[in-house]
């Protein structure tokens, strides 16, 4: 792995992870659910709202790009 892909898997890691522990208080706070029920729910919706990054080489040289639902296309990172 080059220097890009692990900043790609670095950035993937700590969104996903934010958006993880976010969701987990909150699902634990403002639902009834209980037991392995609440990080589960919590894994779902981290995976699904969480930015993708990914290393890409194109004929500029390699760059990194991100698509998220939240923004209109694929932006470029660096």
């Amino acid at each position: 792995m080059n220097k890009l892909q692990v900043r790609a898997f670095i950035f993937n890691l700590l969104s996903f992870i934010i958006l993880f522990v976010g969701f987990r208080y909150l699902v634990e706070k403002y639902t009834n659910l209980s037991g392995f029920w609440i990080p589960l729910t919590a894994f779902v919706i981290g995976t699904i709202l969480a930015p993708k990054f990914q290393a890409v080489k194109t004929n500029d040289g390699e760059k990194l790009f991100m698509k998220w639902m939240f923004l209109k296309g694929i932006k470029e990172i660096k």
